[in-house]
């Protein structure tokens, strides 16, 4: 068995803005509430290696691994996966982006194994991530639509 997750918000901004904000992997600590840093490895083109770095866990347990993440602007696609996979066999994220009425929509799926003797099954997982990025997709969409709403406000001119 394997673990595959669908997950999707409309995002009310030009879909250049949600593609800036979401790829600047430096940033991720202040777009997601999980991530405490991010650390470039290494970029080649659009490849990018780097470390992410979670808080603590419920249980003071702090987790991190090397991702490797490849950007396609003109196919508006993101394809990840975990170079150091920890307690996962494997796991691979793609991301795609689409203009749609109202705004952008921005769409992660995501397909992974848990290996037989880490701590949780594909199960249990599929539903923390799905848990889990809706809170992450809701934050990320307000953050965004908030800096649209002062990008727009600051151009405006005063007369």
């Amino acid at each position: 068995m394997s673990g595959h997750t669908e997950n999707e918000i409309t995002i009310a901004a030009p879909l250049d803005l949600v593609w800036d904000m979401t790829n600047d992997l430096e940033n991720w600590p202040r777009l997601f509430s999980e991530y405490a840093s991010v650390e470039v490895i290494e970029r080649e083109g659009e490849t990018t290696t780097f470390r992410l770095t979670m808080h603590p866990d419920d249980n003071g347990k702090v987790w991190s691994w090397v991702s490797e993440r490849t950007t396609d602007r003109a196919g508006r696609t993101v394809r990840a996966h975990r170079v150091e996979t920890g307690p996962f066999q494997h796991m691979d994220i793609r991301w795609e982006y689409s203009e749609v009425p109202g705004g952008t929509r921005m769409r992660w799926r995501q397909d992974f194994a848990m290996r037989p003797d880490a701590p949780v099954d594909d199960e249990w997982m599929t539903d923390n991530i799905n848990r889990n990025s809706r809170v992450q997709l809701e934050l990320i969409r307000d953050k965004i639509e908030q800096r649209d709403r002062e990008r727009r406000s600051a151009s405006v001119p005063v007369n």
